[in-house]
């Protein structure tokens, strides 16, 4: 068989609440092909045919050259509102345990295999959850296997979570609503009206912020310096978007550095961080967390695929194909 799609071993996809990325991975999840959709779930309305119509449009071409590739997919396809739920993992959960629940739905004779979420409850009781993270932790792991006996994961975004990682499961995790705090005040609150457009520098300002968020003034308090300082002239225009995502960074490494200080102490105990993430992003969270005294921290892009082969294999979905390597 010819082309990418005969040496493919897995269709992997990355189905979000605003976007669908597909991937065709080859032998040991090597990347041949990928493409990717504003197909998200939050547009499908939990309507199988329109899941249907949009693996089609995104990857049909493949599936028609390889229809007998195994098909997994990881995200909010897999929520409540998604194309099929499947159901939360508890905490320790690993790649076996994951790929051992895996959720499957028919896609017009094909089966699509679909990834569970996480959930624990945080030291106060309250339950807490990630859907589609889980996946970019087994790929962090699987591209950087020294994480995997105790480590930090962070993963910045619209819920920046931080996971504790100990023999190569999730133990525990928290969510913090950063990204979606920082966009809903910059585009619907009074903090937003003095600032520059949304392709201001975040770099500009950023610093500052962080230093703030270590005040013990309180961070509905400082949020109105925001403000404030763009009034009197004390920072420039160009750097309130930059102070705003400085304080909400700042509160919220925080707030995760004293929930991994041990009992009584003022201070965590010396930390080893692994930021998984897009890289404007994450090198933000660098920036913050050298400010705040930790800088053992690696950078990882987006390691969702390698996640989805992981999943794949535990699960025994990758097998010696037709046309495969």
């Amino acid at each position: 068989m010819d082309g990418v799609a005969g040496r493919a071993r897995l269709l992997a996809l990355d189905w979000g609440s605003t976007h669908l990325r597909a991937y065709l991975l080859g032998a040991d999840g090597v990347r041949l092909d990928e493409r990717d959709a504003d197909a998200g779930a939050s547009t499908m309305n939990g309507d199988a045919r329109a899941y249907e119509a949009a693996l089609e449009d995104v990857a049909g071409h493949w599936l028609a050259a390889r229809p007998d590739l195994p098909i997994v997919a990881c995200g909010m396809v897999g929520s409540q509102h998604g194309w099929r739920e499947a159901p939360y993992a508890a905490c320790p959960a690993g790649a076996a345990d994951l790929a051992g629940a895996l959720a499957r739905v028919d896609a017009g004779g094909r089966t699509v295999a679909i990834v569970p979420g996480v959930s624990c409850r945080g030291e106060d009781g309250v339950p807490d959850v990630i859907r589609g993270e889980e996946t970019q932790i087994v790929g962090a792991l699987a591209m950087q296997p020294d994480l995997a006996a105790a480590s930090t994961l962070v993963l910045p975004g619209t819920h920046s979570k931080w996971a504790s990682v100990e023999d190569g499961r999730i133990v525990r995790f928290s969510t913090y609503m950063t990204g979606e705090l920082f966009a809903l005040l910059r585009a619907h609150s009074v903090l937003g009206r003095l600032m520059q457009g949304e392709d201001a520098p975040l770099e500009q300002g950023f610093d500052a912020g962080v230093r703030a968020a270590a005040g013990s003034a309180g961070l509905t308090h400082q949020l109105f310096a925001v403000r404030t300082l763009g009034l009197t002239g004390e920072l420039a225009p160009a750097a309130l978007s930059g102070y705003l995502s400085g304080l909400l960074i700042g509160s919220e490494i925080d707030a995760a550095l004293r929930a991994r200080a041990p009992d009584g102490a003022a201070a965590p105990r010396p930390l080893s961080v692994a930021l998984v993430g897009a890289p404007a992003l994450t090198a933000l969270y660098e920036r913050a967390l050298a400010l705040r005294g930790v800088t053992s921290v690696r950078r990882l892009d987006n390691t969702a695929p390698a996640g989805l082969w992981r999943l794949a294999a535990a699960a025994g979905l990758i097998t010696d194909l037709e046309g495969s390597p």
